[in-house]
């Protein structure tokens, strides 16, 4: 019994009419008298006696009713719950960040459509992506990913210059500006999240400069305060985007635009597997609120 079959015969045995039963399954009359008349002759019975007056059910129709209703009313609920599921309907949506810039675009998202009961999250460099690859949260804003194996990354929601967070008394801070070589002159954090990718990895972690030198690799961070805990002590520095010029003021630390590097770009990325018509909702309306800035 297919699922037109089932509906044709459930909607007929509670109608018994076979005009209003096509009218509710928004079919014609002669495919739902086809519909049926093939049912019938798979079970070698006729479900329904017919006269020009009225349809009545017979026994055998009425015992298949009996038997295939609880059955039918699964399969509805199941199906219900799975549209409902792939709509991403019902339940907060939660919503990772890394970065204080992503956060606070992600607050005013959140507070600007509260039907999507936005719970945020904030992600740090040690975590990586495998609070969103566990399933942890639904949707993470953080570094853009170009291609990565069974994630969806959107827009460009902030592009912003690069700078380099260096102790304040480093040679380096009393310059107006930096550039990619003097990576070698200055030990480099190192980030310790193995579930990043490694193009995240390379980019704020270089082991050689363009021109070839290699770059000193310094202690690994697993926070940005463990960072700038460390660039404080003289340990090493770190590229950042320019927001941390404005959410990390930090004593002891300086932050050196550069004058030859890529600006850093954020986007929202989430699983393929996950993703539902909510979840693309909500990044839509992410980004009509990011004003993506050139480098």
């Amino acid at each position: 019994m297919d699922r037109r079959e089932l509906e044709v015969f459930l909607v007929l045995a509670d109608e018994l009419h076979f005009g209003r039963t096509a009218e509710r399954l928004r079919l014609s009359q002669g495919n739902v008298s086809q519909t049926l008349r093939k049912l019938e002759r798979r079970i070698g019975a006729p479900l329904f006696e017919r006269t020009s007056r009225q349809v009545t059910i017979t026994a055998i129709g009425e015992r298949l009713r009996q038997d295939i209703t609880p059955a039918a009313r699964l399969i509805r609920d199941g199906l219900a719950r799975a549209t409902a599921a792939g709509r991403g309907l019902g339940g907060p949506i939660t919503v990772g960040f890394v970065g204080a810039a992503m956060g606070d675009l992600l607050a005013r998202a959140g507070a600007r459509h509260p039907e999507f009961e936005a719970q945020l999250r904030e992600i740090q460099i040690g975590d990586g992506l495998a609070p969103l690859r566990a399933g942890e949260i639904d949707l993470m804003a953080g570094p853009y990913l170009s291609r990565e194996p069974g994630l969806i990354t959107g827009p460009v929601l902030l592009r912003e210059p690069r700078m380099l967070a260096v102790p304040s008394d480093h040679r380096l801070a009393r310059q107006e500006s930096v550039c990619l070589e003097d990576l070698a002159s200055a030990s480099v954090l190192t980030l310790g999240a193995a579930s990043w990718p490694d193009s995240f990895a390379d980019d704020r972690s270089p082991s050689h400069t363009p021109g070839g030198r290699e770059i000193p690799r310094g202690p690994e961070v697993k926070t940005f305060s463990e960072a700038l805990t460390l660039i404080t002590a003289g340990k090493g520095v770190i590229a950042v985007g320019a927001q941390a010029n404005r959410y990390y003021a930090w004593p002891g630390v300086t932050y050196v635009p550069f004058r030859d590097a890529a600006p850093v770009e954020w986007a929202l990325v989430w699983r393929a597997a996950s993703q539902t018509v909510r979840v693309r909702e909500f990044a839509r309306a992410v980004a009509g609120l990011a004003t993506v800035q050139s480098g």
